[in-house]
């Protein structure tokens, strides 16, 4: 099984390892991909204006990203980096090193800087609000067309359950059978609860690792109730009422 998630703009600025390393990360062949793309932050990054850098970051005080070298900071494990609603919810820290060990190396976070990587790939401190451009250029569009067929052989023989945003549906579109779920609050779709109950899924793909959809349907998941299954193409997406 893999499980598609996304990154969130939160992090926690604790870093415990060396600057990034080619070898952290999915699709080493690709990974000059990724520097042209970290090249474009960095360049951006010292050479724009205070107005440019607030709009890049959706901060008004951008004194702590201004100064940063994303190629030299010191590092963290991305499930660990990000800290957001999903995360919060996760509690990666408090699941038992199975469980860790299985997240560290099936969880596929979409970072809108880094592009997919896995949840142990260690990364720096940064900020990007999600949807920004850089000079104009759009990175979702450029990974979607540089990773795409890595990510299709990659993902080929898995179960795969994608429980990423809307937003990061641009960065890649599975091309075979994949599960995603909606969360529904009464008769209304739910929006900041929905990364709550991402992460509570999460956590519980960890604890239960279905292997295929049988398993998968078979798992409780805390206070939800399936009351739909709609399939369209290769997505069958599994409605959730919150009880």
């Amino acid at each position: 099984m893999k499980i598609l998630f996304s990154p969130s703009e939160a992090k926690i600025s604790d870093s415990l390892y060396g600057q990034i390393d080619k070898k952290d990360f999915l699709f080493e062949d690709l990974y000059e991909k990724r520097v042209y793309i970290l090249q474009k932050y960095q360049e951006f990054v010292e050479n724009a204006n205070d107005n440019e850098l607030q709009k890049l970051f959706g901060l008004k005080d951008i004194s702590t990203y201004k100064a940063q070298n994303i190629f030299t900071s010191k590092t963290l494990k991305a499930i660990q980096r990000y800290s957001g609603v999903g995360y919060e919810y996760l509690k990666y820290n408090t699941l038992n090193k199975d469980a860790q060990i299985f997240l560290d190396n099936n969880l596929i976070i979409f970072s809108n800087l880094f592009g997919p990587i896995l949840a142990k790939t260690n990364l720096p401190y940064y900020k990007l609000k999600q949807g920004e451009k850089l000079n104009g250029f759009k990175i979702e569009d450029f990974y979607k067309q540089n990773f795409s067929a890595a990510l299709d052989e990659y993902l080929k023989d898995e179960f795969i359950i994608d429980l990423r945003a809307g937003f990061y549906e641009k960065f890649y579109k599975p091309k075979k059978k994949y599960i995603t779920m909606k969360f529904i609050k009464n008769s209304k779709t739910v929006s900041h609860w929905a990364k709550a109950y991402r992460g509570k899924v999460v956590r519980a793909l960890a604890i239960h690792k279905p292997q295929n959809e049988s398993e998968f349907s078979k798992i409780e998941f805390e206070n939800l109730k399936i009351i739909e299954i709609i399939q369209k193409s290769f997505k069958k997406e599994y409605i959730f009422e919150i009880i």
